[in-house]
């Protein structure tokens, strides 16, 4: 646990260092922070604890004792097992009731921070890049009770065409925030604004080379969401399923998929009037020789057949034209980012986080069966082997299950299968090295391999011998 804190701290230390945060507050962050990493921290707990355990037990020949006194392996595991039953059930609880009320107050407390003092996203003396905002801002000095007040600002503003054609400078500036916004105002003061002019030719350039301001008062906007270098709008889609319990999550789930099939009921609808065929289904019916024949044995041929001959090239165009506009909004929809695959983002990663929760308990009680045995297996305790063995192990199920994640978030695997893989991945591992320890044998009997290789070698020569007589 303390492994994965210190690489929160170092993936939070940007928002942090030298922005003047008490450490108190920080503390309660990592607090709020930490049941968040349980889901990584536990499984990896479990195996290694249960291949150094047991394979401490085998390196001293305490289950050499065991089963010189009539004890089994699964006896002497029993205890345990009543143990990881318990642990597990505990798990889901924990997924259950305090990861979503630690998400939650976690996601507010750093919100409420730059609520709070909108000005730790400023340092002095250096040009800050706030992110998402085009900004880059540097101040002399800051004061004032939260460091609201800013003297000798600069700031480099990004145009369009993503080049930093904008200065604005002034003597004085201010931060004002009102407390639950999502937006603060930057008030500047006394200053001058810079801008470069684009022109099409040189010549048009050198009359018009910049365009200069002088300004009394100048007030700009910024998103503190943005600021915070998070999205308040992309948390919403992308990070509120982890603030709800199971029940919370079936309830989304049913809304948002009544949501989405109305969203994509009104996508085609629109679709198949922009198509021109609701249009041509009318004209047809005014046909009096279409009107009375069978439509659905027609071909286009037949169809086209009623109509002249300049009407039918008119019809070709107009349909090329729909189907070409229809498949450019089609497959604009498909893009990421897109509201189409936003919602489709939204509903998967609810399916995700809801057997998520169902299957870490399981993890937890699979990867026991996994490293118990195999800490039987190698006879080898202590903090060496069994370490080398529980990250491989442990790399394996972590990688497996965030590509599977990645692939469900945009719909390509089934959310619910994405959740369990990696504890499927497992399970033939841990039965096969139950049955193995259970026999009291190695992981791979190198013998037994050279022998049937010696028979299939005896086997060829004797066929040999037999085709040469």
């Amino acid at each position: 646990m303390l492994i994965f804190v210190f690489q929160s701290i170092w993936f939070f230390i940007d928002e942090w260092a030298g922005k003047g945060i008490d450490m108190l507050i920080v503390g309660r962050f990592l607090f709020y922070y930490s049941p968040n990493l349980i889901p990584m921290v536990l499984p990896l707990t479990v195996l290694l604890a249960s291949i150094m355990t047991f394979g401490s037990f085998a390196e001293n020949y305490e289950f050499a004792a065991m089963k010189s006194s009539g004890i089994s392996l699964f006896r002497a595991m029993r205890g345990v097992i009543v143990f990881i039953t318990i642990l597990s059930i505990g798990t889901f609880l924990f997924a259950n009731y305090v990861m979503p009320a630690a998400e939650f107050e976690s996601y507010n407390l750093r919100r409420n921070i730059a609520n709070l003092k909108p000005a730790m996203v400023i340092s002095e003396g250096i040009f800050n890049n706030i992110p998402e905002t085009e900004l880059n801002i540097k101040v002399e000095k800051k004061t004032g009770d939260n460091d609201q007040i800013l003297n000798n600002v600069v700031i480099h503003k990004l145009a369009n065409n993503s080049k930093n054609n904008q200065v604005i400078k002034s003597v004085s500036g201010e931060l004002v925030n009102s407390k639950g916004s999502n937006y603060m105002q930057l008030v500047l003061k006394d200053g001058h604004y810079y801008e470069d002019i684009l022109t099409k030719t040189i010549k048009q350039r050198q009359k018009y080379p910049f365009a200069k301001g002088l300004f009394e008062t100048y007030t700009m906007n910024i998103d503190l969401s943005q600021l915070n270098n998070q999205d308040l709008d992309e948390k919403d889609i992308s990070n509120t399923h982890k603030m709800l319990n199971a029940k919370e999550l079936l309830r989304a789930i049913d809304t948002n998929f009544l949501d989405n099939r109305k969203y994509f009921s009104n996508f085609g609808e629109n679709l198949y009037r922009r198509s021109g065929a609701l249009e041509l289904k009318m004209n047809i019916r005014k046909n009096e020789v279409l009107e009375s024949a069978d439509l659905s044995t027609l071909t286009t041929d037949d169809i086209l057949g009623y109509f002249e001959t300049w009407r039918r090239s008119q019809l070709l165009d107009m349909a090329k034209n729909d189907i070409a506009n229809s498949l450019k909004t089609i497959q604009d929809n498909r893009r990421k980012g897109s509201n189409i695959q936003i919602r489709i983002k939204r509903i998967n990663v609810h399916y995700l986080a809801l057997h998520n929760k169902f299957a870490l308990p399981v993890a937890c009680f699979i990867l026991f069966f996994v490293g118990a045995p195999l800490g039987a297996i190698i006879r080898k305790g202590g903090l060496g082997l069994p370490m080398v063995l529980a990250i491989s192990l442990f790399l394996v199920y972590l990688f497996v299950g965030m590509f599977a994640t990645n692939f469900a978030e945009d719909g390509s695997m089934e959310p619910a299968l994405a959740a369990w893989i990696s504890t499927l991945v497992m399970l033939p591992l841990g039965i096969f090295l139950t049955k193995r320890a259970t026999a009291d044998k190695a992981i791979f009997d190198s013998g037994a391999v050279i022998e049937r290789f010696m028979k299939l070698f005896s086997f060829l020569k004797k066929k040999d011998e037999t085709e040469s007589k």
